[in-house]
């Protein structure tokens, strides 16, 4: 779809959303949250316009604009997201209902928002390059280069300029953030005086139903803000109820129904044995609000029976039955790459939250990832959520059974070399002691199964106790040949034998966003031939680290969202430093008199903003392009019978540290000599050599 026309698209939604905020009043459950992300939203598409008018020629829309239309793509699908919360916002439904499935949501801030946070500086960033390209003049061309250079000094590294500077094209002026921090609270005292003005109306009397569920909503509003424990509710508040109904089971087991109550569709967890050792791990849990993590609504208990139900979103399927029935014979893998590292960033997510609030899940895999399918998209978009988490007493229920919960497979294949070392010395008895480390090896084998479509190990011959050892003195499954590199250079962090080198969430949570930038800036690849990044991301979060030492701080609260937009820009800049090093290395060893290998003037320190084709560079088919358009009595070459010749110098040059492409070295290993200078000119004869 041409760019203009994507953004007429975006232009569409925007007016659909000013048409219904006229009827805000009608929101009966978050408001406030809701007028915040249409304001939003309108901004979004105000400043991409004004981007657009003073960066972009009307008449070059047919050629070049193309960069920006994948961006704008991504972008029409947040609009549209959007829009129909606003529009289930908007549902006339009954209030107890809504009050009940929504009270605590957070989805507005903590997801719509979070993917619009994400999404502009990447459309943003897209216009600029178009823009750099914009014209015919060379020195006005020029001229723009040199203004575009200036934004991304590090300078601007830092999260107060960034915000005075940037933070109303970002839409993360002072104004803004302070809204989104405050607008969750507003949208709970709001629906705490509604309730009591319900309860307090002389002319609206309630049912005796209603009066226990307003009860119920207020002691969990109230217990939300004061941190204490919950109390649960007599379960006849929900089984007494004329329109509870129980429609079928879920999974093998007699734990999860399916339910039908206040006219909505539940998941109700339905518990046995002595309640009150579960008491505080449920209070703990009806304290979370994450739109990545499965949380309980309410929760009501029968001490006399000794049970326990507990309400919570109903979702589709796990994610290992999902993977398994979308992953047919001919199709390697279940995903495509931006769906995948979509999926993989709301997980990280979720787990962040978790262990902010020092929750160890333990037992992270695909088949603890809940998934279903979002509203509008069509391109295989889901929404994840961690569920399985908690104390050791809520997860080993009789109920639960280990091989049913990792459908036929091995639980330790998930588990980290420290886990199985601890269960062997305990002899599979006791408490093991989980960590935030050995959840995020967990999540690189859970990062595996989704990439691959192959559950970890699987084609081995060993299993059992020989499994076990193999994990614990380094085994790890094997990434088809075609794998991007960005990603398993991830992953494999993740499983690292050492728990100290494997990255935090909220570090994992920084890298995927990124290569999510590089996705949808590099759309016409396929999975198999992407372009690498300049830098390795792993670098790039480690000197964001090095910069920002609180990033690393995982047991602290997420930072707000609207940290996101800076923590993309000081990617963007460090990236850009860090290949300005890599190109200056490779100009100043390869002899060249000062004249760049890629044919371009060098890269200085004055000059960190690459050309609007170096923006590219990570693509080998572009430096081939470029290389063979030079002209042979360009290229030096040395003439010495036997000596190195440029491509091995440039090859030479590079550290074996330095994270320097590798599809760099598969353009020079497959260099056609056609491109090179002729050897039957007359000149002397010439060595060829390539790494």
């Amino acid at each position: 779809m041409p760019a203009l026309e994507e953004f007429r698209q975006i232009g569409e939604v925007t007016g659909s959303l000013k048409a219904l905020v006229v009827f805000q009043d009608d929101i009966q459950i978050n408001q406030k949250q809701c007028c915040l992300l249409v304001d939003m939203l309108k901004c979004a598409y105000k400043t991409i316009a004004e981007t657009m008018k003073q960066n972009l020629r009307f008449e070059e829309k047919n050629i070049k604009w193309k960069i920006i239309e994948n961006p704008l793509r991504e972008l029409l699908r947040v609009f549209k997201e959007a829009e129909q919360y606003i529009k289930q916002s908007l549902e006339t439904k009954d209030f107890w209902a809504k009050a009940i499935v929504l009270y605590k949501n957070t989805d507005c801030v903590e997801f719509h928002i979070h993917n619009l946070l994400s999404c502009v500086p990447i459309v943003i960033e897209a216009i600029e390059i178009a823009g750099e390209i914009s014209g015919s003049d060379h020195d006005e061309i020029q001229k723009k280069r040199s203004i575009y250079s200036m934004k991304y000094q590090k300078e601007c590294k830092d999260p107060r300029i960034f915000q005075w500077k940037f933070g109303k094209q970002y839409m993360v002026s002072k104004k803004f953030s302070e809204r989104v921090c405050l607008v969750w609270n507003e949208d709970k005292w709001i629906l705490q005086n509604k309730i009591r003005g319900k309860k307090n109306s002389g002319s609206c009397t309630l049912t005796k139903h209603e009066q226990r569920l307003a009860d119920l909503l207020l002691k969990n509003l109230n217990e939300m803000e004061t941190e204490s424990d919950h109390k649960l509710l007599p379960s006849s508040v929900l089984v007494n109820s004329k329109d509870y109904q129980i429609r079928r089971r879920l999974g093998s087991g007699s734990q999860y129904k399916e339910i039908q109550w206040l006219g909505e569709t539940f998941c109700l967890r339905h518990l046995f044995g002595d309640i009150k050792l579960l008491i505080p791990d449920i209070s703990q849990e009806l304290h979370l609000s994450h739109p990545n993590i499965m949380h309980i609504a309410c929760g009501f208990t029968d001490e006399e029976k000794r049970e326990c139900f507990l309400i919570m979103e109903l979702m589709n399927k796990d994610l290992s039955n999902y993977i398994k029935e979308i992953c047919g014979p001919r199709k390697r893998v279940p995903f495509s790459l931006p769906v995948a590292i979509d999926l993989l960033l709301q997980i990280a997510r979720g787990m962040e939250y978790l262990h902010s609030k020092k929750i160890y899940h333990g037992e992270l895999s695909p088949s603890k990832i809940l998934v279903k399918a979002r509203n509008i998209s069509t391109e295989g978009y889901l929404h994840a959520k961690v569920c399985g988490f908690g104390s050791p007493c809520s997860i080993n229920l009789p109920q639960k059974a280990s091989v049913n919960q990792n459908n036929g497979t091995l639980p330790f294949i998930w588990f980290a070399p420290e886990v199985l070392a601890e269960q062997e010395q305990s002899g599979n008895g006791g408490n093991i002691k989980y960590s935030e480390k050995s959840d995020v090896y967990s999540f690189g084998m859970l990062c595996f199964e989704v990439l691959t479509g192959k559950v970890p190990f699987e084609d081995s011959h060993l299993q059992g106790d020989k499994m076990s050892r193999n994990i614990r003195a380094g085994e790890r499954p094997l990434f088809p040949f075609h794998s991007p590199k960005y990603v398993t250079s991830l992953t494999k962090k993740c499983w690292h034998t050492d728990p100290y080198q494997r990255p935090s969430f909220s570090s994992i949570s920084r890298v995927l966003r990124y290569v999510k930038r590089f996705l949808v800036m590099n759309p016409e690849h396929s999975q198999q031939d992407l372009p690498l990044p300049p830098v390795d991301y792993g670098e790039i979060e480690a000197a964001i680290l090095r910069s920002f030492p609180f990033l690393g701080n995982s047991e602290s609260d997420p930072l707000p969202v609207t940290q996101i937009p800076f923590q993309m820009f000081a990617y963007r800049v460090t990236e850009k430093e860090k290949s300005s090093t890599i190109h200056r290395d490779i100009n100043s060893e390869s002899g060249s008199d000062g004249a760049s290998a890629y044919g371009d003037d060098p890269v200085t320190a004055d000059d960190p903003l690459p050309s609007p084709t170096e923006k590219k560079i990570a693509s080998p088919e572009i430096l081939t392009r470029r290389l063979s358009i030079r002209k042979p009595a360009d290229i030096k070459v040395d003439k010495q019978p036997g000596t190195i010749s440029w491509l091995k110098a440039i090859s030479c040059s590079i550290s074996p540290n330095l994270p320097f492409p590798k599809g760099y070295f598969t353009l020079f290993r497959n260099f056609k000599e056609s491109q090179l200078p002729n050897r039957n000119s007359g000149t002397p004869e010439t060595t060829y050599t390539t790494t």
